[in-house]
């Protein structure tokens, strides 16, 4: 046991050396340590005082945390059927384990004696945030119910770990079950050399001839955007939007379960729904100022939206002939990508060759040093859990470690689908210095192919871009409290420093310190980035409205769904996402069975999709600094880093908001972004 990796707290984390069969034995150790800890806390006689209580409390999980961190980490970059079987069978255990704390009576009578103390009166506002979030969160969890609620309480806890870790690995698994290998390569008409070169290698790497497709987002999406052949756009569409709902990887049933245990979790707690239970410390407050919010800005592009989708039909009969049968799902974005070219003279792939990945980072990099006083340093000393991993440090301009981080930004067939960023290590405020903090990136970006570099399409820059920017939240924390620091902020403030970072890669001076021909080195034409910036705001409405449907379904689910009254949710998840989608879906349209950020975890985005609207509102509003003071300004960018990324969750996120802005958010730049307007 003593050598056992994941005992003992480190901060370079041996990833080469942990192994399927340390997992349970070492959780269960680190969970009846934390236990015992907790148990010592409500049993101590001293008199209540913050280390023996507040700070006691917050360190007890810490050793368990990092540990579950990695355990969780690896079962999402690296799995296989030895580490899912162990991480399947601590979930319930950890589960149990947290759901147990705010359920403890005695834990929760020494935090009342000591939020009654004088020193309590007298804590700084930071850990005066701390002791008043940490009294909601016990009685938001169930502290005050009586025994048998509390009992009930748990089991749904332990219950929702277990029924969401199968929703993802369902996911995951029936994305990695489907593939199609093509043999004619007339099928492949209208499709770029990257993808067809892409496929060609996916095809080789597995002793296939021909052009092999999987359901990752780099195979995906240049087939429904370029493929000329109306059938195989369907066919991989209707595969894409039906994952996870065949046989044992069918997520319907889960769906249901988890929208019931999260509804039952909510009445016990005596909320009405489960949105009212999940915003109440978010910005939102309430599912339905959430609904609301959702509601105005559909009614703000509507009409804009139904103008861009006319003329997408329009378009279509403008080269097929006024008898061109209305677009299908399927056929809207091959007819965006042709009408994007003909009003833009603008091809995604001709970007390309500007955004090598290792250049985009060089460039990214250089843009977080001016902007926020940092520098970031290889660090090949890292160990990492695959080959393709890179590692850096991050310095502060006096040259002092702020923390470090790992890129693994390549699709495996062993790592979920998306992108994430994930904290491993968060460091604290020690005054005089910051301890380090540990972190990464994860996405599924292009790959390389043969000797080339990755070469990436802006979208994908974006993302590199999004994920970095909640890398910043979360290193360039500087907070006393583990429990408030980085990005563990509201779910609808969180998106801000990711959003905002999108920001660079849109502007000139920024994009020329990243994007540079691959054989050239010349910078992208004045023609080609006129044409990406004007095209920004093309179709600008549909993507507004596409966000807006899953929020709105999102809260419908948590809101408003009733099993016994409303049938299969995903007949129900269709009905509502209609209106929002730009063609009509298909019978047995099931995006949402694999919609992990709503039913991977007990909570993760679930009553809270939309954050990602309400943070664009503040990004887009926070950003106009940017754009009036410099788009590269040091004042502006350290001002962003002091009054927001450095302060976690210390103070309320309007009062942060406010500090950098001097006022409240305004909705009007994300309208004028995007050139969307009310009719008049």
């Amino acid at each position: 046991m003593s050598m056992n990796p994941l005992l003992h707290f480190q901060f370079e984390i041996p990833f080469h050396e942990i192994r399927a069969e340390h997992i349970e034995p070492a959780i269960t150790t680190l969970v009846e340590r934390a236990r015992a800890t907790i148990e010592s806390i409500a049993a101590d006689p001293s008199p209540r005082t913050y280390d023996n209580t507040l700070l006691a409390l917050d360190q007890s999980t810490e050793p368990l945390e990092w540990a579950m961190g990695i355990v969780s980490h690896l079962e999402a970059v690296s799995t296989h059927e030895a580490l899912r079987k162990a991480y399947n069978a601590v979930q319930p255990i950890v589960a149990e384990f947290y759901a147990s704390i705010p359920l403890h009576a005695g834990l929760w009578r020494a935090l009342q004696a000591y939020a009654k103390s004088s020193e309590a009166a007298e804590l700084d506002p930071t850990r005066t945030r701390y002791l008043r979030k940490l009294v909601d969160d016990f009685r938001r969890n169930g502290a005050d119910l009586t025994p048998e609620r509390k009992q009930r309480l748990a089991d749904i806890d332990v219950e929702l770990a277990n029924v969401t870790t199968r929703f993802a690995q369902h996911a995951l698994d029936s994305t990695n079950a489907w593939e199609l290998v093509i043999t004619d390569e007339s099928r492949l008409a209208g499709l770029p050399e990257s993808a067809r070169a892409a496929a060609e290698q996916s095809a080789k790497d597995r002793g296939l001839s021909g052009w092999r497709f999987s359901l990752a987002a780099p195979s995906v999406l240049p087939l429904l955007t370029h493929a000329d052949d109306g059938s195989l756009r369907e066919e991989v569409y209707r595969a894409y939007s039906t994952r996870a709902t065949l046989g044992d990887q069918d997520n319907r049933p889960l769906i249901v379960e988890i929208l019931r245990l999260r509804a039952e979790r909510a009445h016990l707690l005596g909320f009405a729904n489960f949105a009212d239970l999940v915003l109440e410390d978010r910005m939102a407050s309430r599912g339905q100022h959430a609904r609301t919010f959702v509601a105005d800005l559909r009614a703000r592009c509507e009409a804009a939206f139904e103008r861009e989708n006319q003329a997408l039909l329009e378009f279509r009969r403008s080269l097929e002939g006024p008898a061109a049968p209305p677009l299908a799902s399927w056929d809207v974005a091959y007819y965006v990508e042709k009408q994007r070219k003909a009003i833009y003279d603008f091809d995604d792939e001709a970007l390309r060759p500007y955004f090598a990945l290792e250049r985009v980072l060089e460039g990214l990099f250089e843009i977080a040093g001016r902007l926020y006083g940092v520098r970031i340093e290889p660090n090949t000393e890292l160990p990492t859990w695959h080959d393709s991993v890179r590692t850096y440090d991050l310095l502060d301009d006096d040259g002092s470690v702020l923390g470090s981080f790992y890129v693994d930004m390549f699709p495996r067939d062993v790592k979920r689908d998306g992108a994430w960023m994930h904290g491993l290590v968060s460091g604290i405020d020690l005054g005089d210095r910051v301890e380090p903090h540990l972190g990464l990136i994860c996405g599924n970006l292009t790959p390389p192919v043969g000797d080339r570099p990755a070469l990436l399409r802006h979208r994908e820059v974006e993302t590199l871009f999004h994920e970095f920017g909640h890398l910043m939240h979360h290193c360039l924390s500087r907070c006393p409290v583990r429990a408030l620091s980085g990005a563990r902020v509201a779910w609808d403030f969180v998106e801000l420093p990711s959003q905002i970072m999108e920001n660079w890669c849109w502007h000139r001076e920024a994009v020329d310190l990243f994007a540079r021909h691959i054989e050239t080195g010349d910078a992208i034409p004045d023609r080609l980035f006129d044409a990406l910036r004007r095209a920004r705001s093309y179709r600008a409405a549909n993507a507004m409205m596409r966000q807006l449907g899953f929020a709105d379904v999102d809260l419908a689910l948590h809101i408003d769904y009733q099993s016994d009254r409303d049938g299969d949710p995903l007949t129900y998840a269709l009905r509502i996402m209609q209106p929002y989608a730009p063609a009509p879906f298909f019978d047995g349209y099931a995006m949402i069975a694999s919609f992990t950020h709503l039913f991977a975890r007990p909570v993760g985005y679930a009553s809270g999709y939309y954050s990602y609207k309400w943070a664009e509102v503040l990004d887009a509003d926070a950003f106009t600094r940017f754009e009036q003071e410099g788009i590269l300004s040091r004042r502006v960018g350290l001002e962003f880093r002091r009054e927001v990324l450095a302060r976690g969750d210390s103070r309320d996120p309007m009062e942060l908001y406010r500090a950098f802005m001097g006022r409240a958010p305004d909705v009007e730049p994300l309208l004028r972004r995007f050139a969307i307007h009310e009719p008049a």
